[in-house]
């Protein structure tokens, strides 16, 4: 269960990185107001794909830090769906191409399945 884990962890990760790529071309920062503009955007990344690298490797030893990082990557997934889909909901623009609904989606998916596996690794 761990090995599926950490390719479920891999292939989420992937996806999620790629919503972040998709973000840079929205201009998120200016969705949910943020200071800084691309420079404090880019910057917040840093530590964002620091965790999540981070989260990997640990899955990947099978220590309780990486299930931890692993529901908090699956929470993370889980709220950009809902975020986004909300902001929608309310007639924005972005985020309404087939391939960013498409990478919401499968975060949507794969952050549900990763929550599921994690949690039984927990018990």
């Amino acid at each position: 269960m761990n090995s599926l884990l950490f390719y479920i962890y891999l292939l989420n990760a992937v996806v999620l990185i790629n919503h972040e790529i998709d973000s840079a071309h929205w201009k998120e920062w200016e969705l949910f107001r943020l200071p800084g503009r691309i420079t404090g955007f880019l910057l917040l990344r840093f530590s964002l794909l620091a965790f999540v690298l981070y989260g990997l490797v640990q899955v990947r030893e099978g220590t309780m830090a990486g299930l931890w990082c692993s529901l908090i990557l699956a929470g993370g997934g889980v709220f950009a769906w809902s975020i986004h889909t909300w902001f929608i909901k309310r007639g924005r623009e972005e985020f309404t191409t087939e391939i960013s609904q498409l990478i919401l989606r499968a975060t949507l998916v794969l952050s549900l399945v990763q929550r599921v596996i994690t949690g039984a690794l927990l018990l």
